[in-house]
């Protein structure tokens, strides 16, 4: 989960961009209580989107209260006040960046290095939150294999971080956790990974680096492969695009919906098209235009 979730901005109402907002630095806080100072740097949107979802579906408000921060300290900004599910979500967020990383470092990416900023996070988790940890561990380890054998198959490559997500979900739902839950939080979990391949499809071709896209279609650009293969792909997303769907209304919402309803409905189509027919210099210029 590493910066690809985010809103539809055009389409966001002010109140849903001010719990999101207040959602990312309740969540940077809670990382810094749960994980130490350092983890806070791990932070992304993406997570912040998961702790909006987790909380409504498992019927827990929020509560947002004034605080200043090391870098915006002049003025107290809105920040969601730490409990349990901030909490969980904070050690999840650590515990990903750590193992996202150490997986860079295996794969000779200079910033792997980083993951020493994550391994007090990952110490913590690991003893207060094992079986967060193990979750983790488990499916990247399958994922390593996966990717060490050469998989070319699409869906079985995205297995491990779809499963990861639904069982990382559940956890955090506990009774709450239904089958479109389940199913949802396994969408997201495979859109993640293929839209990561896809934004990486040229650095990985150019470093000799595994990429299921590449070892499925073997085109040497991102640009080549969508257009090779754009029925192909545009199918594998929009299959995606309509369990998500699907999923979304047969689940029950104990809170307003229209931050998670703008992020899964038109946020991460955008995304997605932005990403495989733009790269990532265009979803940049997007979000400054927005």
């Amino acid at each position: 989960m590493f910066g690809y979730i985010n809103p539809d901005a055009p389409y966001l109402f002010k109140k849903d961009e001010t719990l999101y907002k207040a959602l990312y630095c309740g969540l940077c806080k809670s990382i810094g209580k749960g994980c130490g100072q350092k983890a806070r740097t791990s932070l992304t949107y993406d997570m912040a989107f998961f702790a909006a979802i987790l909380h409504n579906i498992a019927g827990e408000d929020v509560k947002i209260i004034r605080r200043r921060c090391c870098l915006h300290w002049i003025r107290r900004r809105p920040v969601v006040a730490c409990d349990d599910i901030m909490l969980t979500v904070g050690k999840i967020n650590a515990t990903l960046a750590y193992f996202k990383l150490t997986d860079d470092k295996k794969d000779g990416d200079k910033k792997g290095i980083l993951r020493r900023l994550y391994y007090k996070a990952y110490k913590i988790t690991r003893k207060t939150r094992p079986d967060i940890v193990e979750i983790i561990e488990r499916h990247t380890a399958e994922q390593d294999a996966l990717e060490k054998r050469g998989c070319a198959v699409i869906d079985e490559a995205a297995e491990p971080s779809a499963l990861m997500m639904k069982e990382l979900s559940a956890l955090v739902l506990g009774g709450k956790a239904t089958a479109d839950t389940d199913g949802l939080f396994y969408d997201l979990g495979k859109w993640v990974y293929l839209i990561d391949a896809v934004d990486d499809y040229d650095k990985d071709v150019k470093k000799g680096a595994y990429n299921v896209l590449f070892n499925a279609f073997g085109e040497k650009t991102r640009a080549e492969m969508a257009k090779s293969h754009e029925k192909e792909m545009v199918f594998l997303f929009d299959a995606l695009f309509a369990d998500m769907r699907e999923r979304l209304f047969k689940i029950k919402f104990y809170f307003n919906r229209d931050l998670t309803d703008n992020i899964i409905l038109r946020g991460i189509p955008v995304k997605t098209r932005a990403l495989f027919y733009g790269g990532a210099k265009k979803v940049k210029n997007e979000q400054k235009e927005s």
